[in-house]
Order: structure tokens, then C-alpha cells, then sequence
């Protein structure tokens, strides 16, 4: 399996590092930003194979980060992941580009099948 480099954007400090640490136990180099302000700055810097994406973020709406990463690098699949997304968030998200609209808690398995349907595409 290829190396997978991820960026994961979310507030839920024990989650967001929790999800980091499975991910990593499975190959995967991630890094962990909890505003959308870090991330975007994040996004600017580094180019990541798929991004995860909260929504309810303390400084931004994960929509309008969405469309920030879009503008940064519009092939980066990014993933929104969340625990209270509406259906009309998810038809923004999708309309937006996002790859998927999943809801918490994710199953690590889903995920990493997920990564590899990426993969396959991408290749």
C-alpha cells in the first residue's frame, strides 16, 4: 500500500489525534490541524493525497474551508466528516467538490478502502 499523507481538520482535539494515531499505525503520515485557519495555512504549504474535513469548526465553516482547499488545489479529495451535517450541508459539500460526506464515528476499515479506491483513481 502506498504511503498516504493526510490532513485532518477538526476541533475534537482527542478525536482528530485519536484518528491520526490509527491512521498512522496503518501507514499513513498525518497531520492534525483543530481551526480552519491552521488548516488553510496547512493547505498553502503542503500538498496532502486527501484531506478530512470537520464542519462545525471554531473559526470557519467547514463549507467555507471547503471552498478555500478547492481554490488551493482543486484535485485534493477531501473528505467531510462529520457529526451534524445536514442534508443541505452535504449537497453544498458535494456541489463544492468534496470526494465524500461521511458521518462520525468512522470506521477505520470504510476509510482505509476509501483511500484505496483514491489511489486506484488517482493512478
Amino acid at each position: 500500500m502506498k504511503h498516504f499523507r493526510i490532513l485532518i481538520i477538526d476541533d475534537e482535539v482527542r478525536f482528530a489525534d485519536m484518528l491520526a494515531k490509527r491512521l498512522q499505525l496503518r501507514g499513513c503520515d498525518c497531520r492534525v490541524c483543530y481551526s480552519g485557519k491552521e488548516a488553510l495555512a496547512q493547505v498553502e504549504k503542503e500538498t496532502y493525497f486527501l484531506i478530512l474535513l470537520d464542519l462545525h469548526l471554531p473559526d470557519i465553516y467547514g463549507v467555507e474551508v471547503l471552498t478555500k482547499i478547492k481554490m488551493i488545489n482543486r484535485t485534493t479529495p477531501v473528505i467531510v466528516l462529520t457529526g451534524h451535517g445536514t442534508e443541505k450541508d452535504r449537497q453544498a459539500c458535494m456541489a463544492l467538490g468534496a470526494y465524500a460526506f461521511m458521518h462520525k464515528p468512522l470506521s477505520i476499515d470504510t476509510f482505509m478502502s476509501i483511500l484505496e479506491d483514491i489511489q486506484e483513481v488517482s493512478t
